[in-house]
């Protein structure tokens, strides 16, 4: 497992502190205690566990943050004379959230909310997984188009359920009777849980159910669930193309040499199928 420092950090730090900050060792075990804190925290669920260990539990817990805590005063520290830098990635603000929320006035009173802090730290080890950091982009980025897909989805529910209302409804109100209950049906039907069942309770009521139900399912479960993996696919490959277009620029590589060596890898993709074509037809022949 590769383990780095947020690439947005370096740039404007320097010295032995900012080397020692971003080094994969410092920050291997960082990662390290985290993976520890969320073992404590797991064994904290067992009644058994805690009716023995509580205090062992309590210990390692405490010293797990007071190692985020030192981790964060070193980061911070290591922006030396710019120390307003700091705030300027993304992950060094939800690390100061998580790791000094627990000393805002009524948050440790609140069991539920010290909880999810704590729960906030296990989702900091997302900070040194680069690929888990393209995934989280990925999100971000897939979350505008993905909004078309959710009113094309309910356009098709709701024209799918009044149809399916004007069939049905009479005779099966439990799943068709208002509009409402129809969609809900579709929206259940999308994952294709079962739809034998639906399909023959319609028919005993239609024999136009058939084609109900299977334009439904070629509409809304293949077309949609298709168009939500191009768009998720699509927002992946961008983040990675930005992730290393940001990464070369701070080893100092322009953009067009990022352009060129990008167009460079598609041509010898687009050779290696066409080997693979050739290689296929030889074969074929000899045959």
């Amino acid at each position: 497992m590769t383990v780095t420092a947020p690439r947005s950090e370096r740039p404007t730090r320097t010295g032995r502190l900012a080397r020692l900050v971003d080094s994969d060792p410092f920050n291997l075990a960082i990662a390290g205690v985290i993976v520890v804190n969320a073992i404590v925290l797991g064994l904290e669920t067992f009644p058994t566990v805690m009716a023995s260990y509580a205090d062992q539990l309590i210990l390692a817990n405490n010293i797990c943050y007071g190692i985020f805590v030192v981790e964060l005063v070193l980061r911070f520290a290591s922006y030396g004379r710019r120390p307003q830098d700091f705030f300027t990635s993304g992950w060094n603000v939800f690390d100061l959230i998580i790791i000094a929320g627990v000393w805002i006035p009524g948050v440790r009173e609140n069991a539920t909310l010290l909880r999810l802090l704590r729960l906030g730290r296990i989702a900091r080890l997302l900070r040194f997984l680069p690929d888990a950091r393209v995934l989280i982009a990925t999100v971000w980025r897939s979350i505008p188009p993905l909004m078309s897909i959710v009113v094309l989805t309910l356009l098709i529910l709701f024209i799918y359920g009044m149809v399916g209302w004007a069939l049905f409804g009479e005779a099966l109100p439990a799943s068709w009777g208002t509009v409402t209950r129809a969609m809900l049906t579709l929206f259940i039907l999308l994952t294709l849980e079962n739809f034998p069942t639906y399909l023959e309770e319609a028919l005993t009521v239609t024999p136009w159910a058939t084609v109900y139900f299977v334009s439904y399912v070629l509409v809304a479960a293949f077309v949609i669930f298709n168009l939500l993996i191009g768009i998720i696919i699509g927002s992946m490959e961008s983040a990675r193309e930005r992730e290393a277009l940001r990464e070369a620029k701070e080893s100092g590589i322009t953009g067009d040499a990022v352009a060129r060596i990008h167009d460079i890898r598609e041509a010898l993709d687009a050779l290696e199928a066409d080997v693979q074509i050739l290689r296929e037809r030889d074969a074929g022949a000899r045959e």
